[in-house]
């Protein structure tokens, strides 16, 4: 006697489309036609429009607002305040409410029940949480369904990755995670510290996210997450989306979109094809000053030189060889995620595989945590 799918492996199928053959010729035409596509990471356009080019179904969409602060010695940090992430919540949710290329998705479940780009709303720290957890609980109330514990630096919640000296969740973090979990607000570990992200995983009810990042064992940078990593992110049934910024993809001369396909493969061979996704970290039709130049990362870089060195002063490992680009070319515009799918085929993964990781894992996880 076979055995009945479980609930994950169904829910993975659904999203690759499997399902579709069954259904009749009609529908499998139309998935085969507009393959399902999610990022894991990036920002509303000014044109909502843009998210239909891109050809997006699903977006976890970082709406926090940031303030630029420098410290005394001139060395920049970037603030996320309750004021201002706020204000930005309550302008998207009536932004996408008038929308009919986008909406705000609560739930895992909601993607595809209307037309447009289902949006999963999310603060990249916890530092517009304060000290005061019932913020969380308003936070989910309207509509914020994923949130980071950190930034790059320590904060009340957790160690930051960007730091001399790492550490994990505070005790502060550790009621907060638990709140998380409670009121099925996504736990996100993306610029955590290695302590931060193995907490998270082992201490949360649900499966975590480390929504976009890259491998240390291709890129020994602490932004980049250890094999240890993304081995407890993903047997806890969580996944990380790979990012666009190419100085955490190689440390190669030129990047291509080879090195973002090895970073793939290396997650999948750690954690399994279900621990994977695509993400972006830039705008949806690219880098914005990189598009102006033509994609020229020799000028481009330049613009995050000051912040790298400033790292690399304070000692913090993985700064002192300056970087030498900033995006792949080939994947800095509005196509990447056709791109990306054309390129993954050429490396040889199947069908289903590639449904997985344009989107079914991210669909898969959402909705293990939203319903």
């Amino acid at each position: 006697m076979s055995q009945p799918l479980s609930r994950r492996h169904a829910l993975a199928l659904l999203s690759g489309g499997a399902f579709m053959a069954a259904a009749g010729p009609s529908i499998a035409s139309a998935a085969a036609a507009k393959p399902f596509f999610m990022d894991g990471l990036s920002f509303l356009p000014d044109d909502l429009e843009q998210l239909s080019v891109a050809h997006l179904d699903g977006i976890i969409c970082d709406i926090s607002e940031i303030e630029e602060v420098r410290d005394a010695d001139g060395t920049p940090r970037y603030l996320r305040t309750y004021a201002k992430c706020s204000a930005a919540l309550d302008r998207v949710r009536v932004r996408l409410a008038d929308s009919r290329a986008a909406y705000v998705a609560l739930k895992g479940s909601d993607i595809g029940k209307r037309p447009g780009c289902a949006v999963f709303l999310q603060f990249q720290s916890c530092e517009p949480v304060g000290t005061d957890l019932s913020r969380l609980a308003d936070f989910h109330a309207r509509g914020l369904r994923v949130l980071q514990f950190t930034h790059h630096n320590d904060n009340l919640f957790a160690g930051g990755a960007i730091e001399p000296h790492w550490s994990g969740l505070t005790p502060l973090g550790v009621e907060g995670l638990a709140e998380m979990n409670r009121l099925r607000i996504v736990p996100d570990v993306s610029h955590g510290s290695e302590p931060t992200m193995l907490e998270a995983a082992r201490r949360s009810k649900t499966p975590i996210l480390l929504s976009h990042g890259a491998c240390k064992a291709i890129v020994d940078h602490p932004r980049c997450a250890s094999d240890t990593v993304i081995r407890a992110i993903a047997d806890k049934g969580g996944m990380m989306g790979i990012f666009m910024m190419s100085f955490w993809l190689t440390r190669d001369a030129v990047p291509t979109t080879d090195h973002l396909v090895a970073q793939l493969r290396h997650v999948i061979n750690i954690g399994g094809i279900e621990a994977v996704g695509i993400s972006n970290d830039f705008p949806i039709d690219g880098q914005e000053n990189l598009v102006k130049l033509n994609n020229d990362n020799a000028e481009g870089v330049k613009e995050y030189l000051e912040w790298w060195r400033a790292m690399d002063k304070l000692g913090i490992p993985g700064f002192a060889q300056d970087p030498h680009h900033v995006v792949i070319p080939a994947l800095n515009d509005i196509h990447r995620m056709d791109s990306i799918a054309a390129a993954l085929e050429k490396a040889r993964f199947r069908g289903r595989e590639i449904d997985r990781i344009m989107g079914g894992n991210w669909r898969r996880v959402m909705t293990d945590i939203l319903g």
